[in-house]
């Protein structure tokens, strides 16, 4: 098979277009490496939360929240001041520095709580900060058709590194530590900043942006705004409103379940080594799943039943499983519950929640969509934590949170059936002035 043949297949096999498979593949392995190194720490990061206190969660899921309103607007401040195309090397490049440091940290404080507490807290902020930020960037390189085609494609990188991180961290805990596995996550998020700089260069070579796209600002230049233009822009705008408000209740879901996760896990799993490999394998489980609906289910799904299919799925399927919860709560049951909505979040609620943002322009791409991401999905997270403990202590957590968890889930499907179906009339709009403009 010659060369060309292959590169031919793969390029349908992926269903991208002339000259985008290069994107694809380095978008592809932007997300391998980045989530690899997420994911050897996510398991870490689960056992010091139970290491904390089960019953402390929703005081580090506050504490991540106000860190959040701090860093947003100092991300803000940076976007406008540092060109866009150097944005990311600003941002992965001070998150790198801070792994090193927790390196040193743990090596001489392995067993301190307070330690752990702040790690926890830590590694969230680095979670949304840098998938966010990693997001705009495809959102700002590809438009809104290639992101169609391609974003499940990109997003399998993730699920792919969501396999490799949790199966890395179990097999090298007892050799090299959390601190060893902290070092090798900054080297992998080093190296998402050479495939950074591929992509940024293609697009600057007119590999994305078709005639009747959002128009794009130059990415030698910084944002304009300050530091709480993102927000506003969120607040004077019912589209981005509407994107926080699908945010704040797909956190609220996750959180629901995921006080549930950590409490049976605690109750199981007493010592943190074992708490550790019993994340792993369910990270090894949902990505595993991931990975094979975003190869071989979302990319057709997106261009034939449009981004709302996408974003309509998931909670639909969450909101039949809380009633489930709510008639016969059990660990079998809600472990279920759990894997299904992790998978169809990797491979459908997220690529189509970033679908989203690709009509708009960098600044909502940036400073507004890292608003939504960090500071209203951690504000989702805060208050529904509250909730659920409320729930808890007053001895009504089991039924009266499972239906309270499928009214969310049914607001959840019906807003981002209304967002996809204004996502696809934007990207159908794009494609017939693109045809006008060709013919022209």
């Amino acid at each position: 098979m010659s060369t060309m043949t292959f590169v031919q297949r793969l390029s349908l096999a992926l269903n991208a277009h002339d000259g985008e498979l290069r994107p694809a593949l380095c978008g592809f392995l932007l997300f391998l490496c980045l989530f690899t190194g997420y994911f050897m720490l996510r398991p870490i990061r689960e056992s010091m939360g139970i290491a904390a206190g089960v019953e402390n969660l929703q005081w580090l899921f506050t504490a991540t929240f106000l860190v959040m309103l701090a860093a947003v607007p100092l991300f803000a401040w940076l976007s406008s001041r540092v060109p866009r195309l150097r944005l990311i090397d600003w941002v992965y490049g001070f998150f790198g520095i801070n792994l090193l440091m927790f390196v040193e940290f743990f090596q001489f404080l392995p067993d301190s709580v307070w330690l752990a507490r702040v790690f926890y807290v830590w590694i969230s902020v680095y979670n949304l900060f840098v998938v966010s930020v990693a997001w705009s960037l495809m959102a700002d390189v590809f438009d809104s058709e290639q992101a169609k085609r391609l974003f499940a494609f990109i997003a399998a990188g993730a699920s792919v590194g969501g396999l490799l991180g949790p199966a890395l961290s179990a097999l090298l805990i007892n050799a090299v530590g959390a601190s060893g596995l902290m070092l090798l996550a900054a080297v992998l998020l080093g190296a998402t900043l050479v495939l950074k700089r591929t992509l940024m260069s293609w697009r600057g070579q007119g590999g994305a942006g078709r005639p009747g796209a959002a128009p794009t600002q130059n990415p030698r230049q910084p944002l304009a705004g300050n530091p709480f233009s993102g927000m506003v822009a969120v607040f004077r705008s019912p589209y981005l409103v509407g994107i926080a408000g699908f945010v704040v209740l797909l956190a609220t879901v996750s959180t629901f379940l995921y006080f549930e996760q950590a409490r049976l896990v605690a109750e199981h799993y007493p010592d943190r080594a074992s708490q550790v490999r019993i994340f792993s394998t369910l990270d090894i489980i949902v990505q595993a799943g991931a990975l094979l609906s975003q190869l071989f289910i979302t990319g057709r799904i997106a261009p034939r039943l449009g981004v709302r299919a996408l974003l309509a799925v998931v909670p639909l399927l969450m909101c039949v499983g809380f009633l489930g919860l709510a008639l016969a709560p059990g660990f079998a049951l809600l472990a279920t519950l759990m894997i299904v909505r992790r998978i169809g979040e990797y491979a459908f609620v997220r690529p189509g929640r970033e679908m989203l943002f690709a009509p708009l322009d960098a600044e909502s791409k940036y400073k507004a969509k890292n608003f939504i991401d960090t500071v209203v999905y951690r504000a989702g997270d805060a208050v529904s934590g509250w909730a659920k403990s409320l729930l808890d202590q007053i001895g009504q957590g089991a039924g009266v949170a499972a239906m309270v968890g499928a009214c969310c889930a049914l607001l959840w499907g019906y807003l981002g059936w209304q967002l996809g179906r204004q996502a696809d009339y934007a990207a159908s709009r794009e494609l017939r002035l693109a045809a006008i403009s060709a013919r022209a």
